[in-house]
């Protein structure tokens, strides 16, 4: 690995990781879209697979503008946030509870997105940047919704129809 000497450099690695981020995600949403036990949710999963292949677009686009290769670099933080969901995916749960153990892993992984286009976002603008800018920005306000759409989800209803399942006797 060669060595980070300034924000150009350190900008180029962060979009390798979320290059890296993205592909697994594209492999791990329709697992987590076939587990969860709700429509909507399920939908959900279904929706943000489809943006996050446009996302993985719009990064390949930014390799395309700042002719660089997206590289070999796997991020690692994704796949432990993947593997987390993947235990998720294997626990013995009410299909309630396993829907609500599913929002809260895809809420991690979600909040890592968010924070690494954010950071990508605004290295992009300190670096003037300002076609990269847009597209990252594209991206971060989907993470960010679908985010809230979880959070929603499992407010409105989803931990209520786990908190009542947990009270019945087996």
């Amino acid at each position: 690995m060669s060595k980070l000497k300034n924000l150009e450099d350190l900008f180029e690695h962060e979009l390798k990781d979320l290059y890296s981020a993205e592909k697994q995600l594209i492999e791990a949403l329709p697992k987590m879209a076939k587990k969860a036990n709700d429509p909507q949710l399920k939908q959900a999963f279904e929706k943000h697979l489809q943006e996050t292949e446009n996302q993985k677009e719009r990064l390949d686009q930014i390799f395309g503008i700042l002719n660089l290769s997206p590289g070999r670099l796997k991020c690692k933080a994704m796949e432990g946030l993947i593997e987390e969901g993947e235990d998720m995916i294997d626990e013995n749960a009410t299909p309630e509870t396993k829907d609500a153990g599913l929002i809260a892993s895809a809420q991690r992984i979600e909040h890592y997105e968010i924070s690494g286009y954010g950071t990508a976002a605004h290295f992009a603008q300190r670096l003037e940047k300002k076609d990269v800018f847009k597209l990252l920005e594209q991206s971060l306000a989907e993470e960010q919704k679908t985010d809230t759409l979880l959070n929603d989800l499992a407010k409105s209803y989803i931990n209520l129809k786990a908190m009542a399942g947990s009270s019945k006797t087996t």
